[in-house]
């Protein structure tokens, strides 16, 4: 894979800023402080979160495409790859009429006049646009996923300063043997074609809306795409990111004003890029954001001004988790039984085998206790995983035996757990991982012996730049608490010396992580270049401390600052996470004035008590979620 080439780097001669920062920790007394003013404020706006969650939602899925009787054959050369073990069944579907037929085309800015007579602008985010000129470049399309009273995608073609659109209720597929029904609906305006939000109820369309496809497309048949509508039978090729090839819309009723619709028939020609039973609800995820219709209800940042610009805001993606009925069916289960969450059904299995040995005088852990751990921990701990491929550690024979790492998703997954193919995996390399959006996706890895969860710092928006810099403090063999809460105290004078933001939380096991939000835009070579600067200004100070060596053996006993995770697919363990050790101790966000109590140590808190530690302080690393900083220049 092709990566940036870092920026910066370890410079040889020391520069102001730099220096700056190693005077200010080296004469940094480490005492007791009053909280900062941002700590109190984040302790007083974060959530109290209980174990017990909200209320969960069912989802109802329907949806089956018939198709037309048709000989198997071998996916073609250059077709998109299917996901093995799995195929995603439709989102939700419910009763409902689609549009009736538009008006007659005309030119000019009256073709928008029905789209625009449909909604009250002061009220729905999507744009009244205009309509505008034919476009230099080849002509663009979108399809747009959409959960109105009834699923449905729109597909919509740039021409004549408008997109001409279809509502698609089974959606467009590359399978040449299916025909689906496409109803022809008003024009929409340009500025439509990378709208994803949130269509609020009640108005025309109420519902989410995501950019399932987009790119260009162009004419197979006759000179004038206008032409071709008017006379019902438009061939096209399009080249998107997932719908490629040539594809017919052909009028199906005539134009006929007794079915009170404008019914269409598409389909796709059998030519290279098409592919036998491929089902478009298989890719739910928008090639805009990498979010799906779930993500964008939860969390509507994409909103339009009035003038149709675009404007982003953040928010933290809410999940819902177990209900208290829903717990009570899982405690009351035998030792193998299915479990019903949200409308899932978890067929779980060896409930009552330890996975983690009692630590002191307590009762050693379950399995049964990890998965409801992890359900009721969803709300928390999703908005930290949401959009971000997993590499999971799994332990079937529990924290005292011995692990393996998996980041391919297994053949066996259920079909609703969320999946990410990585188009630019190289030979040998996982090609498709799990990205957990809901309660019972951690149930079931849970169910796996997935103790630990790392999540990617990048997201499968883009993958190939983070969102986090990533800070680890390894301690080695010789290192003492005190020694590693020294380097804690150290990194914090110098990120507050240079304005930078950090995030501590213990590790769960020995370490403490700092993490460093920031607006995407560095590569990885360029964020591990600059915490490999930060750490070794730190080392520096405390040079007895610290070794660089790779292998804990050739440490000497000292403890690694180890700025070698800010790659591409290499994690930290997630906030939240569950640590293979006795009592199954917890990675949990701290204040950083918390590393003068004498209380506090790396593995304090664990997943039966780390309930009431929300509870009381709430989730310290929830700022975080909305926080993007740049990193200041080190050299």
């Amino acid at each position: 894979m092709a990566t940036k080439k870092a920026a910066t780097g370890a410079a040889t001669k020391k520069p102001a800023k730099k220096a700056v920062a190693e005077k200010a920790v080296a004469k940094k007394t480490v005492t007791k402080k009053a909280p900062t003013k941002a700590a109190t404020a984040r302790k007083e706006t974060a959530p109290k979160v209980a174990a017990k969650a909200l209320a969960a939602s069912k989802t109802d899925t329907s949806g089956a495409t018939t198709k037309a009787p048709t000989k198997k054959s071998p996916t073609k050369t250059g077709a998109p790859k299917k996901t093995a073990g799995r195929k995603t069944t439709p989102e939700t579907a419910a009763n409902g009429r689609l549009a009736t037929r538009p008006a007659a085309r005309t030119d000019g800015s009256d073709r928008l006049g029905t789209y625009r007579r449909k909604r009250d602008f002061e009220k729905t985010p999507e744009p009244a646009g205009v309509v505008a000129d034919a476009p230099a470049d080849a002509p663009r399309f979108v399809v747009q996923r959409h959960r109105a009273r009834r699923l449905h995608y729109d597909f919509r073609l740039e021409m004549g300063g408008v997109l001409v659109s279809w509502a698609v209720p089974k959606g467009l597929t590359l399978d040449p043997g299916v025909r689906h029904l496409a109803v022809h609906v008003e024009d929409h305006p340009l500025d439509y074609i990378d709208f994803e939000g949130v269509i609020p109820k009640g108005e025309y369309g109420g519902g989410d809306v995501i950019v399932w496809d987009r790119g260009t497309w162009k004419l197979d048949k006759y000179d004038d795409p206008l032409d071709a509508v008017a006379r019902g039978d438009l061939h096209i090729e399009l080249n998107g990111e997932k719908l490629k090839g040539r594809f017919v819309l052909v009028r199906s009723n005539g134009g006929s004003e007794s079915s009170g619709q404008d019914q269409w028939l598409v389909l796709h020609k059998r030519d290279d890029a098409s592919v036998d039973g491929w089902d478009p609800e298989a890719h739910p995820a928008s090639v805009l954001s990498g979010r799906t219709n779930d993500a964008v209800a939860a969390n509507p940042d994409r909103k339009w001004t009035r003038a149709g610009e675009e404007t982003l805001t953040r928010a933290v993606p809410t999940f819902p988790g177990p209900t208290p009925e829903e717990l009570d069916q899982l405690d009351s289960l035998p030792n193998k039984g299915t479990w019903e969450l949200q409308g899932r059904e978890l067929a779980l299995t060896n409930l009552d085998k330890v996975l983690f040995p009692p630590r002191d005088d307590g009762e050693p852990v379950t399995k049964r206790e990890l998965i409801r751990y992890y359900a009721s921990i969803a709300p928390t701990m999703l908005p930290y995983l949401f959009d971000r491929p997993l590499n999971l550690h799994r332990y079937p024979n529990g924290a005292g035996s011995q692990g393996f790492w998996q980041k391919q998703a297994p053949a066996h997954t259920p079909e609703w757990v969320r999946l990410w193919h990585r188009e630019d995996a190289d030979e040998g390399e996982s090609e498709d991982y799990i990205v957990a959006d809901s309660a019972p996706t951690l149930a079931w890895l849970a169910n796996q012996a997935a103790l630990e969860l790392h999540a990617w710092t990048s997201t499968i928006a883009d993958p190939q730049k983070p969102t986090y810099a990533l800070i680890d403090l390894d301690p080695g063999t010789d290192t003492t608490w005190e020694q590693l809460l020294t380097l804690a105290r150290l990194h914090r004078v110098a990120l507050e010396q240079l304005g930078v933001r950090g995030y501590p939380k213990v590790s769960g096991q020995r370490g403490i992580q700092i993490w460093v939000p920031i607006e995407p835009g560095p590569s990885f070579d360029e964020t591990r270049a600059w915490v490999e600067t930060l750490s070794r200004t730190v080392g520096r100070v405390v040079g007895d401390l610290v070794s660089w060596n790779w292998g804990k053996s050739d440490r000497g006993g000292k403890a690694r600052l180890d700025y070698t995770q800010n790659a591409i697919n290499k994690t930290l363990v997630a906030p939240y996470s569950v640590r293979p050790a006795a009592g199954a101790p917890v990675s949990a966000p701290i204040e950083w004035d918390e590393l003068e109590e004498p209380e506090l140590r790396p593995d304090r808190w664990t997943i039966r008590t780390v309930g009431d530690r929300l509870a009381d302080k709430g989730d310290l690393m929830l700022a975080m979620l909305t926080d993007r900083q740049s990193l200041r220049p080190l050299s």
